[in-house]
C-alpha cells in the first residue's frame, strides 16, 4: 500500500502528515511510518532533519535504601490526620478518608484510620 510520496495535499511541518496534518508516530523497523489517520505510508524524510535523544537515570542504590529506610521510620497515613480519639488503643490522631457510598442526596461516607493501631471505623455524615 505504498503511497506516490510527490503528491501532498499541503505543507506540513516535519512530524505531520503532509497529507491529512495528523500528527505521525514513531518510524517502524523498516524506516518507514504509516499515519494513522489516513493510512498514508510515509518515508523517513516526513521528519526532516528532526532527531530524537533520550536519556535514561538510574537512581542508585543508596538512594533507593535510604528511601525504604525513611519509608520504614514514618508511620503510614491514609490520608490528612485529624484529633480523633482511637476507640481501640486511645490515640488521639486519626487519618481519614471519604468516600460518596450512598445516593448523591445523602452525606459522605469517612472512614478513620488510627495512625497507631491501625484500627479502622466508619461515620456517615
Amino acid at each position: 500500500m505504498a503511497a506516490d510520496n510527490n503528491t501532498v495535499s499541503f505543507k506540513t511541518a516535519p512530524g505531520f502528515c503532509p497529507d491529512c496534518g495528523s500528527i505521525l508516530p514513531l518510524l517502524g523497523d523498516k524506516g518507514n511510518v504509516s499515519c494513522y489517520s489516513c493510512k498514508r505510508i510515509w518515508g523517513h524524510e516526513v521528519f526532516g532533519d528532526m532527531a530524537m535523544t533520550y536519556t535514561i537515570n538510574f537512581k542508585s542504590k543508596s538512594s533507593y535504601s535510604r528511601a525504604k529506610e525513611t519509608d520504614d521510620n514514618e508511620q503510614d497515613a491514609d490520608g490528612p490526620i485529624v484529633e480523633r480519639r482511637c476507640p481501640q488503643c486511645q490515640n488521639e490522631k486519626m487519618s481519614y478518608a471519604t468516600l460518596q457510598l450512598r445516593s448523591a442526596d445523602e452525606g459522605q461516607t469517612v472512614f478513620y484510620t488510627c495512625t497507631k493501631c491501625k484500627f479502622k471505623e466508619t461515620e456517615n455524615s
